[in-house]
Parts: structure tokens; C-alpha cells; sequence
């Protein structure tokens, strides 16, 4: 099988430099904004931050979308305007809809702070499919050890989100969606069915390739349609299966904002600009404001 029969895209990220860690950012980007539900996909470290410091996200809003996240190493606490407390750990899941509109932060635990935490992991943004766009605003946390784990000879999967190898995550969705967290031993391999309409590899960490083909870190590899292939390390990896079923209508994205409809953007920018949208109880003191210019956009 060729690369071309394979790949349908290769997506390189764009990285910024947050002070003391980076973020490299594969979607949205230029030449493709969405993989199945997934719009956003973010690659946070691997980083150890000085003694005494933390990631400090303030307060900041979403619309019409889900955020997904999921950690390698380190701990994050999560609060929002639900008034959800929640710190997640590695191997666990954050699911917060954000719906018709919800404020929430991401800051390091006090307790990892002293020795200087470490953070790795990816965080995702689901768009909520048409007529869901609007709903409720939720969290929901979903322990590690409720995650289906696959085990091969060498390789050992866990279903994050949706039904892969035979397997369902309990985590909620509300499109066709499949998400995984592939660990390769050196030598170990896993099947990549054909199952959703759309679908992207990423190697996180270490070396693989897909039916010979040798991928690159931090990159997302978006499958054609229909191949089925197999994912192998020689020297030992780690990857992420993402994708899901293609969606019928565009999505927008500015900033952290995400709609089907380019005036409700405008409205919850103006909504967060005003006050209007709910505080963080515990978080209220500080705020992220509209950006000038974003870094987050779809294209065009």
C-alpha cells in the first residue's frame, strides 16, 4: 500500500510557547478544520514547570462545543460555572459541553505546585452536531479504571471515547465518535479498523509506523476512508486514534468559541465582552479577555 493510498493528509502543528511548556496544535488548521467531530487537538508538553510554579488558565468561555481532556503525566484542577471541582490524573477523562455557554479554568493543584509539576497530555474540542449545539452546559468525570483497556501482545489501548476493538467507553457523546490512547511496547502492534468515516493517527511520544509507513511526531495523520492498516513500533510509542462520523454542515471557530453559525460567535463574543456570561465559584477574580486576534481560527 502506498503513502497516498493511505494518507489522505498529513497536518502539521503550529506550536506556542506558553512559558515553561509548549502546545503544539494540529487542528484547526489551514487545510482542514475538522476530523470526524474533533476541531481542536492540542499536544501539551511534556514539560517538568520550576519549583513553585503551575499552568494558570484563567477563567475563559466556551459555546457549542465539548472540550476533552486527557492527561499522560501531571494533574489539573478544573473548576466552572456548574461549580464543579474536579482534578484530573493520567489515564482519567474531562468532558465539560460547554452548549449554550459555560466559564471554566485549569490550574495546578496546590499540592503538586511545591516540587514543580509536570504536565503531558492532549486536549481536544468536540463540536456538538446540529441540534445539540444548544444544549445544557454538563461535566462529567470519568475515572481511569472505567476506561475499556485492550491488551495485545505489546501494545495496550484504551478507549477514551466511543466503540473501538470490540470495546465502549462510558463517556458521553453526542456524535459518532471514536478515541483512543494507543501505548507500544517495542515490537508491539494494533489494528487500525475502518470502521468511522473519518479518522487521524497522531504519534505522541516515541517512534511507529502505519503499514510500513513511518510517522512523525506530532503529526496527524488523516486516513482515507475504508483502509484498514496496522500501527507498529519497533522501538516503542505512543499514539492517538481520533475521528468519528463526518459532519453534514461547517463548523466555525474564533477564538474559544465554536458554532455552526457565525452570528452566534459574534453574539457570545460581544455576551463575554458585557459580563454576561456566569462566573467560576472559587475563581472569580480573574478573566481571560477577547483577544485582539487568536490564536484559534478556522479557515477560511
Amino acid at each position: 500500500m502506498s503513502r497516498d493510498d493511505l494518507i489522505e493528509q498529513t497536518l502539521t502543528p503550529v506550536t506556542h510557547d506558553l512559558g515553561g511548556f509548549k502546545v503544539h496544535r494540529t487542528l484547526p488548521h489551514r487545510d482542514r478544520t475538522m476530523v470526524g467531530p474533533f476541531l481542536f487537538f492540542d499536544q501539551m508538553g511534556p514539560a517538568h514547570l520550576p519549583a513553585g510554579e503551575g499552568i494558570d488558565v484563567r477563567p475563559h468561555p466556551h459555546i457549542n462545543l465539548s472540550t476533552v481532556t486527557y492527561l499522560f503525566d501531571g494533574a489539573i484542577d478544573h473548576r466552572d460555572s456548574l461549580g464543579t471541582l474536579a482534578t484530573i490524573r493520567p489515564g482519567a477523562v474531562n468532558l465539560m459541553t460547554a452548549g449554550k455557554g459555560i466559564v471554566h479554568s485549569e490550574r495546578s493543584p496546590a499540592e503538586v505546585r511545591a516540587g514543580g509539576p509536570a504536565l503531558s497530555g492532549i486536549q481536544t474540542w468536540l463540536a456538538l452536531p446540529d441540534g445539540c449545539e444548544e444544549i445544557d452546559p454538563a461535566f462529567e468525570h470519568v475515572a481511569a479504571e472505567t476506561l475499556p483497556l485492550i491488551e495485545t501482545p505489546g501494545a495496550v489501548a484504551r478507549v477514551i471515547m466511543g466503540t473501538l476493538w470490540g470495546q465502549t467507553a462510558p463517556t458521553t457523546t453526542y456524535a459518532g465518535t471514536i478515541y483512543a490512547d494507543i501505548a507500544l511496547s517495542p515490537g508491539g502492534s494494533v489494528p487500525i479498523d475502518a470502521a468511522a468515516d473519518e479518522r487521524a493517527v497522531y504519534l505522541a511520544e516515541g517512534e511507529a509506523e502505519l503499514e510500513g509507513m513511518k510517522l512523525e511526531p506530532r503529526r496527524l495523520y488523516v486516513l482515507r476512508p475504508g483502509i484498514s492498516a496496522t500501527l507498529r513500533s519497533t522501538r516503542g510509542g505512543r499514539a492517538m486514534l481520533a475521528g468519528g462520523d463526518a459532519f453534514a454542515t461547517p463548523r466555525h471557530v474564533w477564538w474559544n468559541f465554536v458554532s455552526s453559525s457565525r452570528d452566534r460567535i459574534q453574539e457570545a463574543r460581544r455576551a463575554w465582552t458585557a459580563g454576561e456570561f456566569p462566573r467560576v465559584p472559587g475563581d472569580e477574580k480573574e478573566w481571560i479577555p477577547i483577544p485582539g486576534e487568536p490564536n484559534t481560527v478556522s479557515y477560511p
